[in-house]
């Protein structure tokens, strides 16, 4: 991880803007399933979304490495995906899909 701890703590803050609970709610739709990279399975957000649920319910201090590792790959796939939206209905598009998977919806944005 290039960044130092507190710096992915506060891009973490800002950007995985969906509670446990909701991310696990929306894990379990038909819409969650529906986007990624699903050839084998279960895609790579979705299985990074699970993870995400993991590592909201960890105290700051008791993170591992792996967890913090992961958290640097969020911010990354978060600041990358939200340049790249579409210009029309957000709300129902695979990138707000995709972006939820990853914990963030656009749709709280500003």
């Amino acid at each position: 991880m290039s960044k130092d701890r507190e710096t992915v703590w506060d891009e973490w803050r800002d950007l995985v803007n969906m509670a446990p609970k909701e991310l696990e709610e929306w894990l379990g739709t038909e819409e969650s399933k529906s986007v990624g990279d699903s050839g084998s399975g279960e895609s790579t957000g979705h299985k990074s979304g699970r993870r995400i649920v993991t590592i909201k319910r960890t105290n700051k201090d008791d993170l591992t490495d792996d967890q913090w590792d992961h958290m640097g790959k969020v911010v990354g796939y978060i600041k990358r995906h939200k340049a790249q939206g579409p210009e029309s209905d957000i709300e129902n598009s695979d990138w707000r899909y995709s972006l939820m998977n990853w914990g963030h919806d656009p749709c709280k944005d500003d």
